[in-house]
């Protein structure tokens, strides 16, 4: 029989992005179950868990720069990621582009996460987009129960997207974005109840909305816009008859953005995003009996909604599960900009702590852009030396726009 080896498993269980919006848990959360985290979980770390996690990282190099920050900011070709809606305010008629990030570095050379993107404007009103994120795991090596090796296999996961974006008045849009997702990471094989190891499948949805508007401020232009983006509303995933199924990472992103024209030639931009994982937090049960947090419900939706009060430290921890991301990005005379931002996960879920930098260079139809991690969580920290290239290209003369 095959066995997944412990390496493997630990790869698909790794990092989720967890954030929220304050008045949501306040508005959830009851006051009579307020306790410390420290007190309940002995200071104990109590990350939130999920199923094909490279569906939260940042897959464009744009993004990539800002703290991984980009619900709100200007509308571009990787939108659909970040916030589909944002394509209603795109200035070409089409694109196309494609990113490419060496992943965990310092753990593994071989894992990797691919990306391609696109969008056509049907009108000066709707946009249609899509993408293709194909996530490889590198090479893993299968062993029987006496440990004998029985062969290689190289597991991945792949999402395809299809995304419907309208304006619906000169400041506001929104969009529907559908998603597949597939996840081989068995590569077949039996497990040790006899079970047949197979593919996860789910399907899900995003919903977003975007509104930016013009100001002056000291008769130099500007704008500001705000976006929210509900991503991954899908299907729990099963590797087997007989495992149980996990959720996938629903996620709530949400932040602004204020960029000013300084001169003719100069532009910055402020952004900041906050996240929560629509996850259920873990619980602790002996037997039967549950010492501590909410027991997840059947319905999907409502376990969406019950994420938002069932950490078992109460208000506190809820706080914890608050995850920031922030980004400056300047640009010269629309061609060439400068990028650095800085990603906030709390140390007991997660720990996820790094500085970005980034640059992006127009030559006419083309973009390119780099960028750059650097971790400030420890010295070993796997998500040093990351970097993202991404290319893109834009097409056809700026429409028409009333802005």
């Amino acid at each position: 029989m095959k066995r997944i080896k412990l390496n493997l498993i630990m790869i698909i269980k790794e990092k989720v992005i967890t954030t929220i919006v304050f008045f949501l848990i306040t508005f959830a959360y009851q006051s009579n179950a307020q306790i410390h985290v420290s007190e309940l979980l002995g200071g104990e770390n109590n990350p939130i868990h999920s199923t094909v996690p490279f569906l939260t990282i940042a897959p464009d190099s744009r993004g990539g720069g800002l703290g991984d920050a980009g619900v709100a900011t200007s509308p571009d070709i990787y939108s659909q990621h970040w916030n589909a809606a944002k394509y209603a305010f795109i200035k070409k008629k089409i694109g196309i582009s494609i990113s490419y990030t060496p992943w965990l570095r310092n753990l593994v050379n071989d894992i990797n996460l691919a990306y391609l993107t696109g969008y056509f404007c049907l009108d000066e009103l709707q946009v249609i987009s899509g993408s293709l994120r194909f996530f490889s795991l590198g090479d893993i090596q299968f062993t029987d129960e006496f440990g004998g090796d029985i062969g290689r296999y190289n597991p991945n996961e792949f999402a395809i997207d299809l995304g419907y974006s309208r304006k619906f008045t000169d400041r506001f849009s929104s969009a529907l974005t559908l998603r597949f997702i597939r996840s081989d990471i068995t590569g077949g094989g039996v497990s040790y109840t006899g079970s047949q190891y197979n593919p996860g499948i789910s399907f899900a949805a995003d919903l977003s909305a975007y509104y930016q508007k013009a100001f002056t401020l000291s008769e130099k232009k500007g704008e500001y816009a705000w976006g929210i983006a509900f991503t991954n509303l899908g299907t729990k995933i099963s590797y087997s008859e007989d495992s149980e199924k996990q959720f996938i990472p629903a996620n709530m992103r949400i932040g602004g953005r204020v960029t000013i024209d300084m001169d003719d030639y100069n532009k910055l931009s402020l952004c900041l995003d906050v996240n929560k994982l629509l996850v259920p937090t873990p619980i602790k049960k002996v037997g039967d009996t549950l010492i501590y947090g909410k027991t997840p419900p059947n319905s999907l939706p409502l376990s969406w909604i019950q994420s938002f009060y069932d950490a078992p430290g109460g208000f506190k921890e809820e706080l914890h599960e608050l995850m920031f991301s922030g980004g400056i990005e300047y640009w010269y005379l629309n061609q060439f900009a400068l990028r650095a931002g800085h990603f906030n996960e709390h140390k007991t879920k997660g720990n996820r702590k790094y500085f970005t930098i980034g640059v992006g260079f127009k030559l006419n139809l083309i973009n390119i852009d780099i960028s750059y991690l650097v971790p400030t969580s420890g010295r070993n920290n796997p998500l040093a030396n990351t970097i993202r290239f991404s290319i893109a290209a834009d097409f056809d003369s700026p429409k028409n726009k009333k802005q």
